[in-house]
């Protein structure tokens, strides 16, 4: 199955077109010679044998998304339409031709019906992957590989043990490791930062206790700064009436 995906797939199209010319069940009808594949084409197909092109597209198509019904493949066939003036517009491809090679196919024993879930259409059969699988085949120039069959035996009992421990052999007792020293020296640890703390804070207080008589000096300074100056009582400034009163005097 592998090989179907590792050959150019055009080439896989083709070569499995003139394997289904081999079925007598797959043919195109009488009116294939007139129809077009869809609205958006403007002529029928130019080829004589495209019945089994699209017949052998299918089929590897099925393969590939089954299940798969008529509308997915009918979009998958589709294209856009030639309009004139006005924009391109998509339109799904014919879904009487697609319909009746599927029922061909069917009909040939290449596809099944199946449901998957919410999908419902046709999946390809082990006879159409084998005909791919030959076509594969033969582009790659390898021989195609037989499915292996299970077989009907019961399955063989597993093998005996290797070679068991003789019980005699006792296991060595581990070594308990002395407890002692640990203790040791976790214990010594603390002492060691305690006595660094001590020291830390006696440092820190010395400077604190002894301060020098200029520094004292400096902070009264400083308070007498910022203490708020006494406003002095402003002198009265004696009016032109009082004046005129003190001339008369």
């Amino acid at each position: 199955m592998k090989d179907i995906y590792n050959v150019p797939q055009g080439e896989l199209i083709e070569k499995t077109a003139l394997e289904l010319k081999k079925i007598p069940s797959i043919k195109p009808p009488a009116w294939a010679e007139f129809v077009k594949t869809g609205t958006h084409k403007e002529r029928p197909p130019s080829r004589s044998d495209w019945w089994y092109v699209r017949t052998a597209a299918i089929l590897r198509t099925t393969h590939k998304l089954g299940p798969i019904g008529v509308s997915k493949l009918r979009a998958k066939y589709g294209g856009k339409k030639n309009r004139g003036v006005k924009p391109e517009k998509f339109y799904n491809g014919s879904g009487k031709i697609i319909r009746t090679i599927l029922q061909q196919l069917e009909e040939a024993e290449l596809v099944k019906k199946a449901e998957k879930g919410v999908h419902k259409g046709r999946i390809i059969a082990p006879k159409g992957i084998s005909i791919l699988d030959k076509v594969a085949a033969q582009i790659s120039g390898k021989k195609p590989q037989a499915m292996p069959k299970k077989p009907a035996e019961a399955k063989e009992k597993k093998p005996a043990e290797a070679e068991k421990k003789p019980k005699d052999v006792k296991e060595k007792p581990k070594q308990e490791k002395p407890i002692a020293q640990k203790t040791e020296k976790v214990e010594k640890k603390p002492e060691i930062k305690k006595q660094d703390k001590t020291e830390q804070s006696q440092e820190i207080k010395k400077p604190a206790e002894e301060k020098p008589a200029e520094a004292k000096a400096e902070n009264k300074v400083e308070k007498k700064k910022d203490e708020p100056k006494k406003e002095q009582p402003k002198e009265k400034v004696p009016t032109a009436a009082e004046l005129a009163k003190k001339a008369k005097k």
